[in-house]
């Protein structure tokens, strides 16, 4: 039997693109494994699809001064240790790694008992965990065409990100139900990644009278940011998050507001649904979502709000906008060569 051993974690965006894959791998008939941390998020996210999960020690790479850049690299040390020693019982084919902290011992480790390693960059730029890991990998997967350039030639692969399929299958009848709406006024969905967003909930809570005008408005607001004074008015609908019935509401939404995380915008392109980013500003990040979203926007797929620019006026203006002029933008998504993520990537992996 094949063997795969996938690794990546720290954030849900680390993980839910290798979810993605395990169906088709086990169609393959790979027999997976999973490396993360001791308790992160991937050990939690892994543990409802019954694949064994190995934790080893990590560290994070800081560009900043932090008392933990003293000991993490002992920990990163520890947990190549702990990896390859893991690597060298499962006797993988091949390791596909998502990235963040946790992947970097696994693919050096990997690397070093001659074991082909495809890793995946979400981001417009390689974050610092990919860049330890480029050297020594087989091929470098992205999202974007942007990214490329920055990538070794003969590695380089543009792939887009692995969409869970069943995000596709949704019941638009479910979401209205669910959320009480009617089938005669159009959707507008908004959602902030887990965690939710504060100046983007202002906005659209300020907005809503505008905005309830027109549309039906479903609102994942993220964890304890529903606000109870909004719970029964007409045509609104908060969750804090969703699981089963995301797909249902994805099919309801006629148009999305997003931040403009990789993954999000990814499955926002699989699914071609009109949207506005609202990228979370350089002051919060690295900046990497302004540049992904630029990049959406250039290629049409997109329209982009700063967020420093955001008021409930501008922001009913733009949904307008988007959603009388919507088809431009399904059909160049629909254009888009990054469709077919989890093809390519299997055809990687099936290749080394």
């Amino acid at each position: 039997m094949k063997k795969i051993v996938l690794t990546g974690g720290g954030t849900a965006g680390h993980v839910t693109p290798n979810i993605a894959l395990l169906p088709r791998l086990q169609e393959l008939g790979y027999e997976i494994f999973y490396i993360g941390s001791y308790d992160g998020i991937e050990k939690k996210l892994i543990a409802d699809f019954d694949i064994p999960y190995f934790g080893i020690s990590t560290g994070k790479f800081r560009r900043y001064f932090d008392p933990k850049n003293f000991s993490d690299p002992f920990r990163v040390l520890k947990g190549y240790s702990e990896a390859k020693k893991k690597l060298k019982e499962i006797k993988p084919d091949v390791v596909f790694s998502k990235g963040g902290f946790v992947s970097v011992p696994v693919v050096r480790a990997a690397a070093s008992l001659g074991i082909p390693c495809i890793i995946h960059e979400s981001d417009m730029t390689p974050g610092l965990a990919n860049k330890l890991c480029i050297p020594v990998a087989s091929k470098v997967c992205c999202n974007f065409p942007e990214t490329m350039k920055l990538l070794p030639e003969s590695k380089a692969v543009l792939t887009g990100s692995p969409i869970r399929e069943e995000l596709a299958k949704g019941n638009k009848l479910a979401a209205l139900d669910m959320c009480g709406f009617t089938a005669n006024k159009p959707v507008i969905m908004v959602i902030g990644g887990s965690l939710g967003a504060n100046a983007i909930n202002q906005t659209v809570r300020q907005a809503l009278p505008k905005l309830l005008e027109d549309f039906q408005v479903v609102h994942l607001c993220g964890k304890e940011k529903v606000d109870n004074l909004l719970l029964n008015v007409k045509g609104y609908k908060q969750f804090e998050y969703l699981k089963a019935e995301l797909k249902d509401v994805f099919a309801m939404a006629d148009v999305v507001i997003s931040r403009a995380g990789a993954n999000a915008i990814c499955e926002l392109l699989a699914l071609k649904k009109p949207n506005i980013l609202i990228p979370l500003p350089a002051s919060a990040s690295r900046g990497d979502q302004i540049l992904n979203a630029k990049s959406f926007e250039e290629q049409g797929f997109s329209m982009v709000l700063d967020e420093d620019d955001l008021t409930e006026n501008l922001l009913v203006e733009k949904v307008h906008e988007m959603y009388f002029t919507k088809q431009s933008y399904i059909d160049c998504m629909s254009r888009s060569n990054q469709l077919s993520s989890i093809d390519t990537i299997l055809n990687l992996i099936k290749e080394y």
